[in-house]
């Protein structure tokens, strides 16, 4: 389930961003500042990450042989990702409801707002582009593992309740988006939030945050900001661990979080809008 093009044309995101419209052919046409911005967050981060994250991510990014240049049209990736896995990007407007964000997961699509940030927006955006979706998450949906647990993770929240949607999203923040795993080669990230932002990438391996083993339950009780640089970062033992996990009973495990309640938040309270933690 993807949204329609009538639908993506009414929609701009709330930070004004307006999602990009595919020609007949399914065709996007970027322009030259739009694929300037690309070409230099590409070159960016590509130096950053070197040395930083797992071999699962790089081997994935190898594949999809991500163009410099320009932004890359959906179908590519596509092609690359339902060899590999079975999955396939859904181009969607921006921030999407919960419902649709779990379909999308369950059906093995992953969702891809079809706009990039500006120039003067380079470091930081509140919403998904394309680059922190297409960069920082589609090489990892290479991976078996990774795939597996995203399919799993969106199959159990469209069955939850919001209450339980909102331990989910917890699990979610700390694994897919802001992940680190221990390799033979040291400590590394996978979680794509961390892979597509410079300073996240540098801050996420430094002595700054604390970082806890990974504990599906305590993941589910720990608190975020999604507007600041995380406090906390869980660590897998192996990436293998989310296989694992998918096949547990992870609702389960979400009530007991739900009864063991909240952790104290490691940040400052939210903006008054409520809308930057969970």
């Amino acid at each position: 389930m993807t949204a329609s093009t009538s639908k993506l044309s009414e929609f701009a995101s709330k930070t004004g961003y307006r999602a990009r419209l595919p020609d007949e052919q399914g065709h996007i046409g970027y322009s030259d500042t739009e694929n300037a911005t690309w070409r230099a967050l590409m070159q960016r981060q590509l130096a950053i990450i070197e040395g930083r994250v797992c071999q699962q991510y790089l081997d994935g990014l190898e594949r999809l042989a991500l163009p410099e240049e320009r932004i890359p049209q959906l179908a590519e990736v596509d092609r690359v990702l339902l060899a590999a896995t079975g999955w396939q990007t859904a181009q969607v407007p921006a921030l999407i409801p919960f419902d649709t964000f779990f379909d999308l997961l369950a059906n093995r699509r992953f969702p891809v707002a079809t706009f990039i940030r500006t120039p003067e927006e380079m470091d930081y955006l509140k919403e998904p582009d394309i680059f922190h979706e297409i960069f920082g998450h589609c090489p990892m949906l290479t991976d078996p593992s990774f795939a597996e647990f995203t399919a799993t993770y969106g199959r159990l929240g469209l069955a939850a309740s919001p209450k339980e949607r909102v331990y989910l999203a917890r699990l979610y923040w700390l694994t897919v988006e802001f992940g680190l795993v221990d390799t033979p080669a040291g400590r590394r990230i996978y979680g794509g939030g961390i892979i597509s932002s410079p300073r996240e990438t540098l801050h996420a391996l430094s002595d700054t945050p604390e970082h806890l083993p990974f504990d599906p339950v305590e993941a589910m009780r720990t608190p975020y900001r999604i507007d600041i640089l995380q406090p906390l970062y869980y660590v897998l033992d192996d990436l293998t661990t989310l296989h694992d996990l998918a096949r547990q009973d992870i609702m389960g495990l979400a009530h007991r979080a739900m009864a063991l309640g909240l952790h104290e938040p490691r940040f400052a309270p939210a903006p008054r809008d409520g809308k930057a933690s969970a």
